[in-house]
């Protein structure tokens, strides 16, 4: 057996697996557009249409989604801002402790996502322990449940690990003696860093972010339980045609344009990758 055909073997399993769960879904979801609605929901597979793609573009569902847009980029932003000093941290303490310290970064992914929200419903709430905690020292209690702070604080905590372990990869592959020379030539640390540091990351940090924003515009549980049904997002949104208003085929067109989203994040930040190891060879 030749090598290149025993590297296609293997990878055959993962092939098929994606092409399973992920390119005919997405095919699927792509082809559902053109159809309508059933009478009793569902579809009409004798009827296609392009009215979908036109709802789509409605004022009403534009404003969903900026709204959407503009609460997963502040918890990207406030991820990175979290996540990079962390992942930094990590990096530089003792080879020893470094496993440890990771292991404390994703220990969170270890309880069910629910149950991570609901917690933060018990220390958000009224009479819960932040509140109570701030009127003891005369600030409270403050509305900190059922709103966007509350979604955003969700959706940062829950997603901040990725970060973390994205930016931490970047700085492992990061030579020192980049650092090094720049302190030899009498550059300050902050220089260093702003020059030869973060744009070397770069590519983690795109990774870091593609993965926060694209996981918080889809998600749906974090609106739903902290902000309480007040708004929605485009998850909420899609979540409600597919099992609520039973209108697959719209549905169908939110999630593809979800999908084209995704696409282009990550086409950008594997350019943004490939363009920084360029450089670096």
């Amino acid at each position: 057996m030749t090598p290149s055909r025993a590297s296609f073997l293997l990878m055959l399993p993962g092939l098929l697996w994606l092409l399973a769960l992920m390119v005919l879904p997405c095919l699927l979801i792509f082809g559902l557009i053109f159809f309508e609605r059933g009478i009793y929901g569902g579809i009409d597979w004798s009827a296609m249409t392009l009215e979908n793609i036109r709802r789509a573009f409605d004022p009403l569902y534009a404003v969903i989604l900026w709204d959407s847009f503009r609460i997963a980029g502040l918890s990207t932003l406030i991820a990175l801002l979290v996540g990079y000093p962390a992942a930094y941290a990590i990096s530089k303490a003792p080879e020893r402790w470094q496993t440890g310290l990771l292991f404390l970064a994703i220990l969170p992914f270890w309880t069910n996502y629910l149950i991570r929200t609901y917690a933060w419903i018990v220390l958000l709430n009224p009479a819960g322990l932040v509140n109570t905690a701030l009127a003891s020292v005369g600030l409270g209690p403050l509305p900190l449940l059922y709103n966007e702070f509350a979604v955003i604080l969700g959706l940062v905590y829950n997603y901040t690990p990725f970060v973390v372990l994205a930016i931490f990869a970047a700085l492992q592959r990061l030579d020192p003696s980049y650092a090094e020379a720049s302190r030899d030539l009498g550059a300050t640390a902050a220089t260093t860093y702003w020059r030869i540091t973060l744009p070397l990351t770069a590519p983690g940090v795109a990774a870091g972010a593609v993965f926060v924003f694209v996981l918080s515009i889809g998600n749906f549980i974090t609106p739903d339980l902290l902000g309480g049904g007040k708004f929605q997002m485009a998850g909420n949104l899609i979540y409600d045609q597919f099992l609520s208003a039973r209108d697959w085929p719209f549905g169908a067109t939110l999630s593809a344009g979800l999908i084209i989203i995704m696409l282009v994040l990550l086409f950008a930040q594997a350019l943004l990758s490939r363009r920084a190891i360029g450089e670096r060879s």
